[in-house]
């Protein structure tokens, strides 16, 4: 199975038996305050399905943040392409079990998601697209390099959220 290894986690392709670890996340009114609530287990199958798919059909997705000390799941970080008010984005995309937040996981991953991007995919820019009033996970876009480009609103659960789109371009594809 293909994984992506930092000092301290292990980032890979979810499995159904990573189901538990990703319901304790995504079934978080506190997590998910940025998604309008938590989701159903129907949807988080789904959710599951989705990332799976992308990993046949794209080579990447949101993969399973492990934590190589204790080998559990902590969060999902990984890429993939988003659609937004004017194009589609190479989007690295990060949510963490809150009982690891503030421990400096989302910025590893994430920063090895960017790595990866650009050496391996040759990407020219990845993007981070961040509810407007979720302060956290900008100061992750943030620390990764990433500024903000625009603002644009994505519908979801039928609420209008305003989003800013925080992205980074590959100096070494702009040489």
């Amino acid at each position: 199975m293909w994984e992506l290894q930092t000092e301290r986690l292990i980032l890979r392709e979810m499995t159904e038996t990573d189901l538990p670890a990703l319901c304790a996340i995504i079934q978080d009114p506190l997590t998910m305050y940025a998604y309008e609530g938590p989701m159903s287990d129907e949807e988080t199958r789904g959710w599951m399905k989705r990332q799976q798919d992308r990993y046949h059909r794209d080579g990447f997705g949101l993969w399973a943040v492990v934590q190589k000390e204790s080998g559990k799941m902590i969060g999902q970080c990984g890429l993939s392409w988003q659609e937004t008010d004017t194009d589609r984005v190479l989007e690295i995309g990060y949510l963490f079990n809150r009982l690891f937040w503030h421990q400096g996981y989302a910025i590893e991953a994430a920063a090895a998601c960017k790595r990866y991007a650009f050496g391996t995919l040759q990407a020219n820019e990845v993007c981070s697209i961040i509810r407007d009033t979720n302060l956290p996970s900008m100061n992750v876009a943030i620390r990764n390099g990433m500024l903000v480009r625009r603002r644009f609103i994505k519908h979801y659960r039928g609420v209008s959220m305003p989003h800013l789109l925080f992205s980074v371009r590959n100096i070494a594809s702009h040489a």
